[in-house]
């Protein structure tokens, strides 16, 4: 049981040999616990940030040297760029959303930051998972559409192989990939933010309580 729940309780019981515990005490409890975990999803979103900017850095240059053979490169870093731009852009909302959540004053505005709260947040993760599904399934359609470039990308020490073969395993190492990565991305961002979403309801849910 938290500090909120044994507040909770007491101001239920208001027992004459316990203190009064007033409204302003559990709402000041919900609020500094819902401003705490929005804070935990700006810290988050931030150390993704740097460890993804942090990981294309270690990319060697060989692994890029396979699309610049289909001519992606350029379009892969007009993505990345733009993958930058849009996640600093929810950077600035949830930060918007904290110092919101910090200054609210009333139940009713501090419901209404949190729904908001819990919106960014979702867009947010299907953006990641809608963005990693779309970018995968282009570069694929376009490298199974020049088979020839593939084979030759792929097959460095030029050794005799079934091209048909070769595709047909491409294609399911590709599928098979893609469908690992999107499990663990949603087991990701279900347990990581889900567990802070949750725990943004159950707040919300508190307060709607205190109102009624």
């Amino acid at each position: 049981m938290d500090e909120l729940d044994i507040l909770k309780r007491d101001w239920k019981k208001q027992e004459a040999n316990l203190p009064k515990i007033s409204y302003d005490d559990i709402y000041k409890m919900i609020h500094k616990r819902s401003s705490s975990i929005v804070k935990w999803i700006l810290i988050i979103c931030i150390a993704e940030l740097i460890f993804w900017s942090g990981l294309n850095l270690l990319i060697p240059d060989s692994y890029l040297e396979i699309y610049e053979k289909f001519n992606l490169k350029t379009f892969l870093l007009v993505t990345q760029i733009l993958h930058y731009v849009v996640v600093i852009i929810f950077i600035y909302f949830f930060y918007n959303n904290y110092k919101a959540i910090c200054v609210s004053e009333s139940t009713n505005l501090l419901m209404q930051k949190i729904i908001k709260t819990r919106k960014t947040v979702n867009y947010y993760v299907y953006y990641n998972i809608v963005m990693y599904v779309l970018l995968t399934i282009i570069l694929n359609i376009v490298m199974f559409s020049n088979p020839e470039t593939l084979i030759e990308a792929f097959n460095t020490d030029n050794l005799t192989i079934d091209g048909d073969k070769f595709l047909k395993i491409m294609l399911i190492v590709q599928v098979v990939t893609l469908l690992i990565m999107f499990g663990l991305l949603c087991l990701y961002y279900r347990v990581i933010y889900g567990i802070l979403l949750r725990r943004l309801s159950k707040n919300y849910k508190e307060l709607a309580d205190m109102n009624n």
